[in-house]
């Protein structure tokens, strides 16, 4: 879960590399299958990681502290 906007950023930056990675074996995979198998874990991984970036982004910075002071 993304805590604060530096790792906001790092995820960002991570998304944009794994979809770098996707895109060079779309374009240098030959092979549907193996393209297919290749891709199928870093795609998980970027949909997994933008659920995370909708979810800090969803909520403004006094939400994110009024809901945790709530908790304690």
């Amino acid at each position: 879960m993304i805590a604060n906007d530096q790792e906001l950023q790092t995820t960002t930056e991570r998304i944009t590399w794994l979809q770098n990675q996707v895109a060079h074996l779309r374009r240098t995979e030959t092979n549907p299958v193996s393209y297919r198998a290749a891709v199928s874990g870093f795609l998980a991984e970027i949909d997994r990681m933008q659920l995370e970036v909708r979810e800090y982004l969803s909520f403004l910075p006094s939400e994110k502290m009024a809901s945790a002071l709530e908790l304690s």
